[in-house]
């Protein structure tokens, strides 16, 4: 990896960059859709991934466990942009496919559980 004349870095040719090694779906019109599933510890934010890994209802699981106003949609945030989120969790969201879901990701508000929807 090198940098370029103003300092930034660049992908040299068969390198990956830190967390790009992964793409995620393409976003449109830079917006996306997710829904998540918000809890203030770590150890819930894990439980709750094994259940869904199991195959456990995300929606309901958000309805009955989330500390987001969005557990009444499911978790259901509908489409954002890049500003309208923190940094973690749009990061985090864009390297999903439409349909995959995360392993807990942590914010200023707690851990997160992303579910891609669009």
């Amino acid at each position: 990896m090198g940098k370029n004349k103003y300092g930034k870095q660049y992908k040299a040719k068969g390198q990956n960059l830190k967390g790009s090694d992964r793409k995620g779906s393409p976003i449109k019109g830079g917006k996306m859709k997710a829904s998540h599933i918000l809890v203030e510890k770590f150890t819930k934010a894990q439980e709750i991934y094994e259940n869904i890994k199991a195959g456990d209802n995300f929606e309901q699981l958000a309805h009955q466990h989330s500390i987001c106003p969005s557990k009444k949609r499911g978790g259901n945030l509908g489409e954002f942009g890049k500003g309208d989120m923190v940094a973690e969790f749009w990061n985090a969201t864009t390297k999903l496919k439409i349909g995959e879901i995360s392993l807990p990701v942590k914010s200023t508000y707690g851990y997160h559980i992303i579910k891609r929807t669009g």
